[in-house]
């Protein structure tokens, strides 16, 4: 758990710091970044997380009920964060509200998602490795959190945009942690997990399948993103059955 703890927070403080020092970054190569987030987040959904879920049976009846909530829950978060998780970073203004309106937004998500590597072995018993939703969680933070100071750094100080960079960096571990002590001080049990996870998955399918469409807007081919889509995709695969 340290290890991870450690990988979630710097992946996503590393990315952040990188807004700062890539000076003439283009939009439309962080946009293929997101590409092939968005596939391999899809990916493990439906080849890890989903089938975690519906396979244990005494719960399966209402997953579907939880991962729908969870789904229209991260429409929520997005009015919050405004979409600046699936690449939109120019349309933001100023305001004090909006950057803690997007703080919130994006924290909020990244602490739920955390709570996806509280419990190994898996929720139904098989044993796919745990390392493909870590490595999902970190694809999606970091381009967040990339995102996340290119926004910031319009209207704040460096010396802020560093404070709440850490603090988005620390959202992720802190909901790995707090659920794994909750769970083991039997504050919270094993139903109420499954359907945290079914509501993290919702949102996930609900960023992945967005950025999709985001990033083809007149659906117009682009063989590049396509490509790009089916390695991430094909990486999730190896990561999920080779093990």
């Amino acid at each position: 758990m340290i290890l991870q703890f450690i990988i979630l927070f710097i992946s996503a403080f590393v990315a952040g710091v990188l807004a700062f020092t890539i000076p003439q970054w283009k939009e439309k190569n962080f946009k293929l970044i997101l590409v092939f987030a968005g596939s391999y987040l899809f990916s493990i959904t439906v080849l890890h997380i989903l089938p975690e879920l519906f396979g244990k049976t005494d719960s399966a009846y209402y997953m579907g009920l939880y991962v729908l909530i969870g789904f229209l829950l991260q429409q929520v978060l997005e009015f919050l964060s405004a979409g600046v998780e699936h690449g939109h970073m120019h349309h933001h203004g100023g305001s004090k509200k909006t950057v803690w309106m997007v703080m919130v937004g994006l924290s909020l998500h990244a602490f739920l998602e955390g709570t996806l590597l509280t419990q190994q072995p898996s929720l139904s018993g098989h044993h796919h490795g745990s390392e493909t939703l870590l490595w999902g969680i970190v694809m999606h933070k970091a381009p967040a959190a990339f995102a996340l100071v290119a926004v910031l750094a319009n209207s704040l100080s460096r010396k802020w945009v560093f404070i709440l960079l850490g603090l988005f960096a620390l959202a992720s571990p802190l909901g790995m942690v707090s659920s794994g002590m909750m769970l083991s001080g039997n504050l919270i049990g094993s139903g109420a997990m499954e359907v945290m996870f079914g509501l993290v998955a919702g949102g996930f399918l609900h960023i992945s399948t967005t950025i999709f469409f985001e990033t083809s807007p007149h659906h117009k081919f682009h063989l590049n993103r396509l490509l790009i889509s089916v390695l991430a995709a094909l990486i999730a695969i190896l990561s999920e059955y080779s093990l």
